[in-house]
């Protein structure tokens, strides 16, 4: 078996792991702490090492001493110096985002996502495809030349071991054949919008955390260079980068259309509607000012953010000190309205559900 066959079969062993702890993988963070470009590693104690053991079929050769069937090859595993702690088989493995996101679609049984929009962007892609006795000089290959022409001198007796200098001739080169792929490109953006305010804790914005992480796992699968921005807001708001979206606390009230405004303007000023998807997720606990306040929100979300957003996604994280009234407010407003995607997220078990709340509808 290749080292290629090998390493692919164990990356479906990788994968069955996760499949089986999928909600666990979702609901604890290791893995998006150890983020490496588009790839993630994860630590899987679940998966033993494979060690030699005697056994009674085989008899003689080198080995020598005595052994019993069964006995663990490498010595006796007794020896050493004692330990309080019980021993672990730790390995990490890296995966792809892409895959995680098929894992994501697999296990939650998500639909393909049909951009909007009647603007796309047509790109063209050199795609290498091959490799042929002709072309131009440019794309000769000289590995595949050098190995065909190497070939030739073995299958004619002429290669010479102490002095092995192999001259490709014009039947040995070989050259790269390509084609110009055109592909439609929609463009989209993610803008994700968090209340900061005191009752939002570590917890809760831990939640947030993981939540958004898959959603752009799943939401990259679908648009090639998707952007993300994050706002926060208290009684006011602001962009900030990402780490700081989720670590930053205040201790202010809590005006909700703050964020709706700013976000607005952004999406005005630099994303044009009919050229974009537009994802627009706001997070919070429920807490607003004020009834008026409310309004204020509604209003926005009746005449701005409804009519030109692919979806515009509410989720509700259950604090101990947020009233949850922002929830009940919205579901008495947009009762039925697909264009609005509402979900209540009591803990880290919920995370999951959450997702095919907001992803579910292909939208």
């Amino acid at each position: 078996m290749s080292i290629k066959e090998d390493h692919n079969r164990f990356k479906d062993i990788v994968k069955g792991k996760i499949k089986e702890d999928f909600k666990k993988y979702v609901s604890h963070g290791e893995m998006i702490g150890k983020r490496e470009k588009d790839f993630v590693k994860i630590p899987l104690p679940q998966i033993d090492i494979p060690n030699f053991r005697y056994g009674p079929k085989q008899s003689g050769g080198v080995g020598q001493g005595d052994g019993q069937p069964g006995d663990a090859m490498g010595g006796d595993p007794s020896q050493g110096q004692p330990g309080d702690q019980p021993g672990e088989h730790l390995l990490e493995a890296e995966i792809s985002i892409e895959e995680l996101a098929d894992l994501l679609g697999e296990k939650l049984s998500l639909p393909r996502i049909m951009p909007k929009g009647v603007k796309q962007v047509d790109t063209t892609k050199t795609k290498y495809s091959g490799l042929a006795p002709v072309g131009p000089e440019g794309l000769r290959h000289f590995r595949s030349s050098y190995k065909k022409a190497l070939k030739r001198y073995l299958s004619s007796g002429i290669y010479n071991p102490d002095e092995p200098m192999i001259v490709p001739i014009r039947k040995d080169f070989q050259y790269r054949t390509f084609k110009t792929v055109s592909k439609p490109m929609t463009k989209a953006v993610v803008i994700y919008m968090m209340d900061v305010s005191g009752s939002m804790g570590d917890e809760q914005k831990e939640i947030v955390r993981l939540e958004s992480f898959w959603i752009n796992a799943w939401l990259k699968k679908h648009y090639k260079g998707l952007e993300t921005r994050f706002l926060i807001h208290d009684a006011s708001a602001k962009e900030v980068d990402e780490d700081t979206f989720f670590r930053t606390s205040e201790s202010g009230g809590t005006l909700i259309s703050s964020a709706y405004k700013l976000c607005q303007k952004m999406i005005e000023e630099e994303y044009p509607v009919n050229e974009w998807n537009i994802y627009p997720f706001h997070f919070s606990d429920g807490d607003n000012w004020s009834g008026e306040d409310t309004r204020l929100c509604v209003r926005l979300l009746k005449e701005f953010f409804l009519p030109y957003c692919n979806v515009f996604c509410y989720g509700q994280v259950e604090s101990k000190y947020g009233s949850g009234q922002f929830l009940k407010d919205l579901q008495k407003e947009f009762p039925g309205d697909e264009r609005i995607i509402l979900s209540q997220i009591e803990s880290r078990d919920r995370i999951l559900d959450s997702i095919k709340d907001f992803l579910g509808k292909g939208k």
